[in-house]
């Protein structure tokens, strides 16, 4: 294979479209990595060799031998064979080669000793359900490890160089946990827009749809009060036969609502505005569907008056809806069973759901613009026995990596932009010298691990700078040690 630079991870457990009680927070974050046309992803990676490595498909057991093959991605352009390093990329719930080229740009451009890769992990599982009881962080952290050792073993001048992990949304949380469970193999993590406390009671339930109404109470004069009322108005049209067609016509839907659709019409209503709120990029970009710069304040263009009739009122929503699905003018009607993901995402994300990333969910209508739903655990519960014979171990994750007791760390830097919803369930203050928190005031979705733009916000660009600071004093010190055994 020949000297190469380092891996960067991408873990797939392809998004959501889970079960009714997964609200659209948790399916979003599931949501975030395929686009809704399964054909638009790219079929090479850019700057990436594309490999597979023969993985376990359970570490923890000892009576299976089971195997597959575990697509991952190599980029060597600015590897150096003698002191380099490697990045090891902790991807997501999506394909690989798509999200490598949407994310992680950033580094691969300026940091020039190092090299990238991606895996993917759940592309076996998500064929075969009778593998997904192995559908687990901790198999995607030994997945990480085994290739590690694989790399070092079988790449001149990798074996001993230093590995940082690096992930975004739940690629940040396994870079994290990583650096958590396997010290020896990471001198240190970048665990960007990663919800590591969004678990138990560790924050508060209602967080995450503040933070998101707060994005569009901010973009425009009565925003959110528009979308609070929008419910409402809804609900009254579509008490009669009559209302129902008028609201199918009014939001250009390609199916015809019936009484049964009216809760999913709201669900993927909200879930859009979730999807917005993630995305709010200060430039054009592609990520989940074709977007303007700062897309909320496009959209609350719309939203201006929420003293209107309900006629009215839903019409200037689908005007709002209009601006995230159809953008580039090309959609001729709105599919309330797509937000940004695929049929890919059936399985994965929403059997994680089910199992140990429970994460709790609410709204008021006070606090925030969505009607009032309070967290149910038995009803999610329920929900997911009905859908996979499972239940949900809501304590899991912070049995397993310490949910707020974690000082005893190092090296792991948190980034967090406030206008990403997810936020709310980030590490926002530094809890230590080396676990260390960083704010990007202007900030969506794990912007930092975006590609530079010349309009990416100076909140970002002091982000990354410090970023890149703490990574370089990492490799320091890692060299530093390893001179004074030598």
């Amino acid at each position: 294979m020949g000297p190469r630079a380092f891996l960067l991870l991408l873990l797939s457990f392809l998004a959501p479209w889970a079960t009714k009680a997964l609200r659209p927070a948790l399916r979003a974050l599931g949501s975030l990595h395929l686009p809704t046309n399964p054909t638009s992803l790219p079929a090479v990676a850019k700057n990436y060799s594309v490999l597979y490595f023969q993985q376990k498909v359970d570490h923890f057991g000892f009576n299976t031998v089971k195997t597959f093959n575990q697509r991952y991605l190599v980029a060597d352009k600015y590897w150096k064979k003698n002191g380099g390093s490697i990045l090891f990329y902790t991807g997501n719930e999506g394909d690989i080669i798509w999200f490598c080229n949407n994310t992680v740009y950033f580094y691969y451009d300026n940091l020039e000793e190092m090299f990238c890769s991606v895996y993917d992990q759940a592309l076996l599982f998500l064929i075969d359900s009778r593998h997904l009881n192995f559908l687990t962080s901790e198999q995607a952290l030994a997945d990480f490890a085994e290739l590690i050792k694989h790399l070092k073993r079988t790449i001149p001048g990798a074996e001993n160089q230093p590995v940082i992990a690096i992930g975004g949304s739940y690629g940040g949380m396994l870079a994290a946990w990583f650096r958590m469970k396997y010290p020896h193999m990471a001198v240190g993590a970048l665990a960007a827009s990663a919800p590591i406390w969004q678990f138990e009671d560790l924050v508060p339930c209602g967080v995450f749809m503040k933070i998101v109404t707060t994005d569009f109470r901010k973009s425009g004069p009565h925003c959110s009060e528009s979308i609070r009322r929008s419910w409402d108005a809804i609900n009254r049209l579509s008490n009669t036969g009559s209302g129902l067609q008028w609201l199918t016509g009014a939001l250009h839907l390609c199916s015809p609502l019936t009484s049964q659709d009216i809760q999913h019409l709201k669900d993927w209503i909200s879930e859009t505005w979730v999807n917005l709120a993630m995305v709010d990029y200060p430039y054009v970009s592609n990520f989940l569907q074709p977007l303007p710069a700062w897309p909320i304040k496009v959209v609350c263009q719309y939203l201006k008056n929420p003293n209107v009739s309900d006629s009215l009122l839903l019409q200037n929503i689908f005007q709002a809806l209009n601006v995230y699905y159809n953008y580039s003018g090309q959609v001729k009607c709105l599919n309330i069973s797509e937000t940004a993901t695929s049929s890919l995402g059936t399985l994965g994300w929403s059997y994680q759901a089910c199992t140990e990333v429970v994460m709790p969910f609410c709204t008021n209508g006070v606090d925030d613009m969505f009607e009032p739903h309070s967290w149910n655990l038995k009803e999610l519960s329920d929900e997911c026995f009905e859908q996979w014979g499972v239940r949900p171990r809501p304590s899991w994750i912070t049995t397993m990596y310490g949910g707020k007791n974690i000082s005893s760390h190092t090296n792991i830097v948190f980034s967090n932009g406030e206008l990403d919803p997810w936020s709310g369930g980030g590490v926002t203050k530094d809890i230590t010298d080396t676990l260390v928190a960083v704010t990007i005031s202007e900030g969506a979705h794990h912007l930092d691990l975006r590609a530079k733009n010349a309009l990416d916000p100076t909140s970002v660009l002091l982000a990354r700078a410090l970023e890149v600071r703490h990574m370089k004093n990492w490799i320091r010190d890692f060299y530093d040690r390893a001179g004074k055994q030598h």
